[in-house]
């Protein structure tokens, strides 16, 4: 038998409330104060639990905590407490819209001026004589989705359940998390030209030493590059939101691809170029840019090495990025096939801007519905918040849940988007077709379908994989924009390969 002392610290330790300090409402509620004694008359204490139904209710309403750490709270306003972080406010439709649209208009401007971009380099040299950069594009600008906005989902996370409160706590996830983003840059972008380079031999059954060089130093030093720019840009953003007292999940991931695409098409399209002039004279060059990225990987091993969250990330979460390179690689092979055809160059500048439309508002949602699931406890813990079963597209789009909410105003966010983009585009007379009807129709049905399978897969693949025990912040964002990659880049092969067989001269498609 333990003493009564120990038994008060072990009472108070876990939540309990002596009744002696029980306001009067509170004793109306728990009973009357002869309830609580005990056989020798002495009082004894009352246990105050809160009820899990009650907080999923409070969490489904506001979305966040409101304190970023999880302690309890204290009903002592002592002065030597320090002060607590801005509590984010009552998330309604109209609050996460607001919130959500200038960042979204934002990234898809980036990504116009990506397209853009692409619309003109695809006529340079060396993509017309290196074709297999087009099997890149869709895998380096996919860097955003598997790791810079997978980096912003895991800070947005990190800061709002208070784990980036102190300097010394803020000083350790960012030097690890930059780090660690480094290191997959490097990787995944070597990988990534060794698949330009399979991809592109299979069909042709042509191999080039020099090609395959120069794709593997532009890769490596375009991704190396955009994100060292892209993750410092972060970091500001989850800054500069919280301390504003916006949800970082809302602005987070869509001002991490506002520039994402436009400075990695750029990057790659510069570097590619130069390093294409000195193919054959100082082919040399080209092998020593490869070699002195990848030798720069032990460096960024050993800081990432010395944060265990991060050391973690590292040895876990090759998985994901691997396979959604992949899966971005098999979406540039369509590129490739697609714009090579003088039938249809004018696909190429409406490309990155459904893949990063698509990609953005799923990166929102799945960085939101992962941040309220780690509100109720962690990854593998048996919750009625994390189901196993495929959800009902009902549940998805159409229950009052506050993630169901967030799908509804992404979703309605798509067609005004692409309007105010397509009109961008025509009116900077870029692309090879003119926005007619009938053009502007199959447009914004691959745009609707692409968003709308993809919110759903993030509403099942975020909660299947937090029953697994997998992190959504690392795991879910690089597999979901992969598939906006894919899924946007055949919808709109498709459309403009139908537009070419009904024979819409009007909007001059392959003109």
């Amino acid at each position: 038998m333990s003493s009564k002392p120990e038994q008060k610290e072990t009472h108070q330790a876990n939540g309990a409330v002596p009744v002696d300090h029980l306001t009067s409402p509170e004793r109306g509620q728990l009973g009357e104060p002869s309830d609580f004694l005990g056989p020798d008359g002495n009082g004894v204490e009352a246990v105050v639990l809160e009820s899990r139904a009650n907080a999923k209710g409070v969490r489904e309403d506001d979305a966040l905590l409101e304190n970023g750490s999880q302690s309890n709270e204290s009903d002592d306003t002592s002065t030597n407490q320090s002060p607590e972080p801005a509590s984010p406010l009552k998330e309604t439709s109209f609050s996460i819209g607001l919130q959500v649209l200038f960042p979204f208009l934002l990234a898809g401007f980036g990504t116009v001026a990506a397209g853009m971009v692409l619309d003109i380099v695809q006529h340079w040299d060396v993509f017309k004589n290196v074709t297999n950069l087009f099997i890149l594009v869709p895998a380096l600008l996919g860097l955003k989705g598997n790791l810079e906005m997978t980096l912003a989902s895991r800070l947005s996370t990190a800061a709002n359940i208070g784990q980036m409160d102190t300097p010394k706590e803020f000083w350790k996830m960012i030097t690890g998390n930059m780090a660690l983003l480094l290191v997959q840059a490097t990787v995944v972008g070597f990988l990534a030209s060794i698949a330009a380079v399979v991809f592109g031999w299979i069909p042709d059954g042509h191999f080039s030493l020099y090609h395959a060089v120069l794709l593997c130093a532009s890769s490596v030093a375009t991704a190396f590059v955009a994100s060292l720019v892209l993750g410092m840009i972060m970091i500001g953003v989850i800054i500069g939101s919280r301390k504003m007292g916006i949800n970082p999940d809302n602005v987070a991931t869509p001002i991490a691809a506002s520039l994402g695409d436009l400075v990695t098409l750029a990057l790659l399209s510069g570097i590619s170029c130069g390093l294409y002039k000195d193919l054959e004279s100082k082919f040399y060059v080209n092998a020593l840019v490869c070699a002195l990225f990848l030798a720069l990987l032990p460096i960024w091993i050993f800081i990432a090495r010395k944060d265990s969250a991060t050391w973690e990330v590292l040895c876990s979460s090759w998985e994901p990025v691997v396979i959604a390179m992949a899966i971005s690689s098999v979406g540039g092979l369509i590129l490739d096939r697609t714009v090579s055809d003088p039938n249809f160059a004018g696909m190429a500048v409406f490309t990155p801007v459904i893949n990063g439309v698509g990609g953005n508002l799923v990166a929102v949602q799945a960085s939101r519905i992962s941040t309220y699931l780690h509100m109720s406890g962690m990854p593998g813990e048996s919750s009625k918040a994390a189901p196993w079963k495929c959800p009902s597209p009902c549940s998805t789009f159409c229950s009052s849940d506050v993630n169901s909410r967030s799908a509804r105003v992404l979703f309605f966010l798509v067609v005004p988007g692409h309007l105010v983009f397509l009109y961008t585009i025509s009116s900077m007379q870029g692309g090879h077709t003119t926005l007619t009807l009938i053009f502007i129709v199959f447009y914004m049905t691959a745009a609707l379908l692409q968003v709308l399978i993809l919110l759903y897969i993030a509403d099942w693949m975020v909660h299947w994989m937090w029953g697994r025990d997998l992190d959504p912040d690392n795991f879910s964002i690089p597999y979901l924009t992969a598939l906006g990659d894919l899924i946007g880049t055949g919808l709109l092969a498709l459309s403009f390969r139908i537009l070419w067989l009904i024979g819409d001269r009007d909007s001059d498609v392959g003109d």
